[in-house]
């Protein structure tokens, strides 16, 4: 039973820091995957109860409301080697047997650093390689963790220190892969000989929605597993695809980019990059097994794991779906990707590279067809790591570890890697609810941006999005549906032309942005939310093979309804009236369901009753500041709090002020307006 693990594992979230003193670990919020990153070369988060399902722990997608589909238990960094004509050694963050903990440790004084290139952010440093960087470094040196001063029994150091650093990026081409980073030092007097660098992973994809972890055996156990050599991807997905977990149509991966230096380190074959895919080594094991297949046995000691590090599970085991042990059927497993041998001499460093790319199923005529047909089912996974080396290799376009001829663009000498195609900013966006529509704005601020390697301006149009009914409680892979497409008339793209500029340009209290273009969306529902987006995307460049790019979409929520009345003329009321359990847009929590008032003044107090005269509830009402953030439904769906719901409206969770769930019946209500003291009266039933 995995949840044996879940309660031991618990140490190792302390065991590179003590808790309290620095941050030993945080999850990336830019991009779409949720990833815990520990200070200690440990990825997810166990599904501790401490931290998730607050936290992620390997989500996908995030954006733009969390799916709960989660990926991983943990993984972790593996180092092995041979120290002095002895070992083999293998130092681990994680593996699946209970009493063992993290063998590489920090100081107490140091802990995980966050970063950023973007220069509003509150962590903005020159140096950052990526929109969200963390960096941090731990040793494997220690025999007793100096932050619990517990022994980390049978551990033998290889004497090497490690420099992590994960990336993650809001692109569009790159907000689906997260970076992870680690250069390795010999600290030792000794060559390291035969070195392995790996990363093991427990992927486990489930849609937690409708799958917890406290339910052991039965969450664990559904996972099938997959390789592609000439990628150097290992990948896992719902093998079960059970009607009653659904959706969980996702891939997630681990996939080894490369080694720097590359050609001092693979020796062999004129063509380093041919080199570096037979010094790739791919391994899985059934969790905790002890006798049957032995090339599914775990490993229990350093011997077994340098075994797998350096040798690679015969392709029979995913490519065969006869093998009795064939890794693409529902199972509760292990993997490892590992690269090497090499030799690291003392005081030299070498830099390894993951990354861990995740993609949405690419839909075929069988729905349950994930691991047979490649090119449909496979395509966006693929796509996504192709970006993910792309963005590694950086001026390295071929990816062989040398400097060619033109490949130097900043003239430095050295290969700069996460390079992107230069990608304009998001035009800045506002949006206005009105009554059954809601207008967008955005301002032309990508249109003058010049392309630096270009050396000029390089955009092209504009497309406008909006989220698809139900998308905040429906889990939908691809929650937008493309509503206008505006671009420059120039024989590219589809010459639809662009929209008419206002003039002048529209404004808003308290922001200085002057927004120029418009477009309203009608037909739209009361009290539902909506997510506009609009994204600037440019010409791209046929001759470096690189297609049209689109920014970040900005976006905007709104909740459409009836705008607050300037005097009482209007009559107050409730929907849905009457409400039934559950009403179509209520969340899965007891305290996800909602209704409103509208017609509401500007400043007013709402009161609701009981038929005998209790109150129930008190609600203030301010149209100015009002966006619904007092109530479960807001702080699940609507996470960002940058919503905007229209001035005539309020929301209601069905809760009393003494924190209880109304029952059915029929209830009062008042409405006092706070300026002129008007009250008007109303009533509703609730029938569950």
């Amino acid at each position: 039973m995995r949840d044996f693990l879940r309660v031991a594992t618990i140490v190792l979230f302390v065991s590179g820091v003590a808790r309290g003193q620095v941050s030993d670990y945080n999850y990336t919020s830019i991009g779409n995957i949720g990833l815990t990153v520990t200070s200690f070369g440990r990825i997810g988060n166990t599904f501790n109860a401490s931290f998730w399902p607050t936290e992620p722990s390997c989500e996908y997608p995030t954006t733009p409301v969390r799916s709960h589909i989660e990926h991983l238990f943990n993984g972790g960094l593996w180092i092995g080697g041979y120290k002095n004509g002895q070992g083999p050694f293998v130092s681990t963050v994680t593996t699946d047997y209970y009493s063992n903990p993290s063998e590489f440790t920090q100081p107490l004084d140091s802990g995980l650093t966050e970063r950023s290139s973007l220069p509003d952010s509150r962590y903005f440093s020159p140096g950052a390689v990526s929109h969200q960087d963390f960096v941090a470094n731990f040793t494997d040196s220690n025999t007793v963790n100096p932050a619990t001063n517990q022994e980390i029994v049978n551990h033998v150091p290889l004497n090497v220190s490690v420099h992590e650093e994960t990336y993650a990026w809001e692109y569009p081409i790159a907000n689906s892969f997260v970076i992870l980073c680690f250069r390795i030092t010999n600290t030792g007097d000794s060559p390291v000989d035969s070195m392995f660098v790996g990363f093991v992973n427990d992927f486990v994809v489930r849609n937690t929605e409708h799958r917890l972890p406290t339910e052991g055996t039965a969450f664990y156990s559904g996972t099938g597993i997959g390789y592609v050599d000439s990628l150097r991807l290992a990948y896992a997905f719902d093998a079960e695809h059970l009607a009653s977990d659904l959706p969980t149509d996702n891939y997630v991966s681990i996939k080894l980019l490369g080694i720097d230096p590359l050609g001092d380190v693979v020796k062999t074959g004129p063509d380093l990059l041919d080199s570096l895919n037979s010094y790739t080594h791919f391994s899985a094991w059934q969790f905790h097994l002890s006798s049957g297949d032995l090339n599914m046995l775990s490993p229990a000691n350093d011997q077994d794991r340098f075994v797998k590090m350096e040798t690679s599970i015969p392709a029979d085991y995913y490519l065969n779906p006869a093998n009795g042990s064939y890794l693409g059927k529902p199972g509760n497993r292990y993997t490892l990707l590992s690269v090497g041998p090499f030799e690291l001499m003392p005081d030299s460093s070498v830099t390894v590279a993951f990354a861990i790319v995740a993609a949405p199923k690419y839909n075929t005529a069988n729905p349950t067809d994930y691991q047979n047909n490649v090119a449909a089912c496979r395509h966006i996974l693929y796509d996504n790591a192709t970006w993910a080396q792309r963005t590694y290799n950086g001026e390295d376009k071929n990816g062989n570890g040398i400097l060619d001829p033109g490949e130097d663009l900043d003239g430095n000498g050295a290969i700069t890697r996460y390079i992107f195609p230069n990608i304009l900013p998001p035009p800045h966006v506002h949006v206005e609810p009105g009554r059954g529509e809601a207008t967008v704005y955005w301002d032309d601020t990508p249109e003058n941006v010049v392309d630096p390697l270009l050396n000029k301006k390089n955009f092209e149009g504009y497309r406008l999005y909006m989220s698809k009914p139900g998308f905040d409680f429906q889990g939908l892979q691809d929650p937008y549906m493309e509503i206008a497409n505006f671009d420059i008339v120039d024989s590219i793209g589809l010459d639809a032309g662009m929209p008419a500029r206002l003039n002048p340009p529209k404004q808003f209290f308290g922001d200085a942005n002057k927004y120029v273009y418009r477009y309203t969306v009608p037909s739209l529902l009361a009290g539902w939310q909506y997510v506009f987006g609009v994204e600037a995307y440019d010409q791209g460049n046929p001759a470096a093979l690189l297609p049209s790019q689109a920014s970040v979409r900005a976006i905007g929520r709104v909740f459409p309804g009836t705008a607050a009345p300037t005097g009482d003329t209007l009559t107050v009321g409730v929907f849905p009236n009457p409400y039934y359990t559950r009403a179509s847009w209520d969340g899965t929590g007891e305290r996800e369901r909602k209704i409103y008032f509208y017609n509401l003044p500007p400043k007013c107090e709402i009161r609701i009753y009981t038929i005998a005269g209790d109150i129930v509830a008190t609600l203030e009402h301010d149209a100015a500041t009002y966006i619904g953030s007092d109530i479960k439904w807001f702080q699940h769906y609507s996470p960002d709090n940058t919503q905007q719901i229209s001035g005539g409206l309020h929301a209601w969770d069905l809760i009393t002020s003494q924190d209880q769930a109304i029952a059915t019946g029929l209830y009062l209500f008042t409405v006092k307006n706070s300026v002129t003291g008007e009250i008007k009266r109303g009533k509703f039933l609730v029938i569950k």
